[in-house]
């Protein structure tokens, strides 16, 4: 690793806001450095199954992003790398970033998954959510970038098998973290989201029935790569033949400190009821909630296209989510347009629409501040939608509020002509002194 890399603009994150972002600065001529934190780029929309509301395959758009990042003459992609602090300096800021060992020579490592195959212990799989199975020595996933294998020290056994099988001898075992500084003078924050924990509401059974799953969860068993090759019960393996949605799980909720719609749990959740329909065609899909909100382009007709499908929507409240002797989940079920009328109703299988959290408190590191919600502050949303509160660092995606995929491209490419903007102005002031003791009079 270069002890120092000097480039026109860091995006910290690689999700498909700071992909965008990246590729968007560097066709303006400028040099991008693109610091991403796990092992690939990607972010969490490489690991979904199809976009609303046109139902293209997401790995079909993410793909090729991730591979015009890797492959343009303007971008250099660090990835297992962490920004540790960034302070100003003379032209910019100065960022110090620590890369995080792989155990594996990242320039000789083909990718050919050999180490992978003779690696003897298993753990649950991190891009599956913990419902299929990983090497300890593994690539992240099968379209990753780079398609260069990490070792999880941590569960290694140091059987060495791994090392003996390699082709080029790239497993190294007395790697040690590296810290190196990137000098940039825009800087843009692309660091994505969380969701709610599924344990965040103990009345849903606190992440402890093995049939109650978040929707991210119900995105890997509807994706071609999925765990399982087909959507089953991650309890037992079974196929549903009822499930379940129940809306503002994660949002929309006081008691969690997350009073805010999160905007894309309507329009995930009747996706995948859609394509559970196609899946599972004899299954009965019930959605409960207490609004839909359909805000975007297309996304009504998405949803009156879902109840002509046969989807029952449900205007009601889930209260509590207990288990059967079969390990049923068992709704309780309060309706909101019967009377307050309270039933039980018994599903295969439940999914909580979980809601969208910050991905991280950015203070600490950049110096920006949070909204009441959370999301980084945007000081002028109005006329700088994608500026923060510090000259030359800008915001793009999730980072600075819940929002779907079209929209977080929509805010890279702000993010990127609002960071263009502000170089090519710091460029001109360097090349005439002249206009630079103007804009500062």
């Amino acid at each position: 690793m270069m002890d120092s890399i000097k480039v026109d603009a860091l995006v910290v994150g690689g999700g498909i806001a700071g992909m965008q972002t990246a590729l968007d600065i560097a066709d303006q001529g400028y040099d991008v450095a693109l610091v991403e934190k796990e092992p690939s780029i990607g972010g969490k929309m490489i690991a979904l199954s199809k976009v609303f509301p046109t139902l293209d395959c997401c790995s079909c758009i993410t793909t090729p992003k991730m591979s015009a990042v890797a492959n343009h003459d303007r971008i250099q992609l660090l990835t297992y790398c962490e920004v540790q602090f960034i302070q100003e300096n003379g032209s910019g800021y100065q960022v110090d970033v620590l890369q995080k060992p792989r155990y594996v020579d990242a320039e000789s490592c083909t990718g050919c998954r050999k180490c992978e195959q003779a690696c003897p212990l298993h753990l649950q799989s991190d891009f599956d959510l913990g419902m299929g199975a990983r090497a300890v020595i593994r690539v992240p996933f099968s379209t990753a970038v780079p398609q260069v294998a990490v070792l999880d020290m941590e569960n290694c056994l140091l059987c060495g098998k791994c090392q003996r099988v390699c082709p080029t001898d790239c497993i190294d075992f007395s790697q040690q973290p590296e810290n190196f500084i990137i000098d940039a003078e825009a800087v843009v924050l692309a660091t994505g989201f969380e969701i709610t924990p599924r344990d965040a509401k103990k009345e849903y059974g606190g992440g402890k029935l093995d049939n109650v799953i978040d929707g991210l969860m119900m995105e890997r068993l509807l994706a071609p790569t999925g765990p399982y090759g087909h959507v089953l019960r991650p309890g037992d393996g079974k196929e549903p033949e009822s499930i379940a949605y129940i809306q503002c799980a994660g949002s929309r909720d006081e008691t969690l400190g997350v009073e805010y719609c999160s905007r894309v749990c309507c329009m995930y959740a009747i996706k995948q009821a859609m394509l559970l329909s196609g899946a599972l065609p004899m299954a009965d899909i019930t959605i409960y909630y207490m609004d839909i909100r359909t805000f975007g382009k297309g996304y009504e007709q998405f949803y009156q296209n879902a109840k002509a499908m046969g989807i029952e929507f449900v205007k009601a409240k889930v209260a509590k989510i207990t288990q059967d002797e079969d390990q049923n989940p068992v709704l309780r079920v309060e309706m909101m347009e019967e009377g307050s009328r309270v039933e039980e109703r018994t599903h295969d299988l439940a999914v909580l629409s979980v809601g969208m959290i910050p991905g991280f408190d950015p203070n600490p590191v950049y110096g920006i501040d949070t909204g009441k919600d959370g999301f980084m502050h945007i000081p002028n949303q109005n006329l700088l939608p994608t500026q923060s509160q510090r000259t030359g660092i800008f915001i793009a995606g999730t980072a600075g509020s819940p929002m779907d995929i079209v929209d977080s491209i929509v805010m890279a490419g702000s993010a990127a002509s609002e960071a263009g903007i502000f170089l090519e102005e710091k460029h001109t002031e360097k090349e005439n002194p002249v206009l630079k003791e103007a804009a500062h009079a």
